[in-house]
Formats: structure tokens, sequence, C-alpha cells
């Protein structure tokens, strides 16, 4: 009695369709992100004659917002205290040591109130300040 040899059965899982799967998940995903940006508060700027943008990319600047019923907004933090500035700020400054503040300060805030946010970036050892301001007459 002779036996014979069963041949293989290939096993291969069908590639043929794989890119169009792969774009179809690139397009979906394409297109259901939605990438958070901060709006921060109402805050109209103060005029400025001369405007110099920051150099290198916004991925360094951590904005901080206040209106002109003093709320402080720090990127996405909501700052109920002038105290925990310095600890918000502090946080962002050990993550990345390269952040520039963005200040954008409304036109009606009182001198005295900035002062109190320049004492406490001051303890948090963040001295990279930058003011913002709308192009225009004085």
């Amino acid at each position: 009695m002779k036996f014979t040899k069963k041949s293989k059965i290939d096993a291969k899982i069908p590639t043929a369709s794989m890119p169009d799967i792969i774009f179809m998940l690139l397009i979906f995903f394409m297109v259901a992100t939605v990438f958070k940006q901060y709006s921060g508060l109402k805050v109209r700027v103060p005029a400025a004659t001369m405007i110099q943008k920051i150099p290198g990319s916004k991925r360094h600047v951590v904005t901080i917002w206040v209106n002109k019923e003093n709320q402080v907004i720090c990127d996405d933090v909501i700052v109920k205290e002038i105290a925990d500035l310095r600890n918000v700020v502090y946080q962002k400054h050990v993550a990345d040591p390269q952040i520039i503040l963005a200040l954008k300060i409304d036109q009606t805030v009182q001198m005295g109130f900035v002062n109190k946010i320049h004492q406490e970036l001051r303890k948090a050892s963040t001295l990279k300040v930058n003011y913002n301001a709308r192009q225009g007459e004085l």
C-alpha cells in the first residue's frame, strides 16, 4: 500500500483591500478629530504703535487672559485666586522650561492687579513675559 502525501493548503490572509481600509480609516480620523483651541476670555488688548512677533513656534507659549472683571485663565485652567497662578505657571514651567508667557490683559484692568500677577510670576520663576497688543494709535 502506497501512501500519498497530501498537498498543503495555503492559509494566507487576503491583503488586496488593505490599502482601501487604511485610507478609509485615515480619512475618518482626519474628519472626526477636533483640535482644541483655547478661546480664553473676551479681552480688548491695548493699542501699540510698534508690535513685534514672538520668534519661534507657538508650541512653547502659555497664554494668560485677564478680562475687565479681573478673571484669570491660564491656557485651559481657570485661576480662582491670584495666588494659585504661581502653582499653575510653575507646573507648566517644569513641564516645558522654554515657555514664554503671553499676557492678554484687558485695557481697563487696573495696574495694581497686573502688578499682583507680575509678583506671582516672579515667585514661579517664569521671567519670559510677552504682552499682547493690537496695531493702532495710542
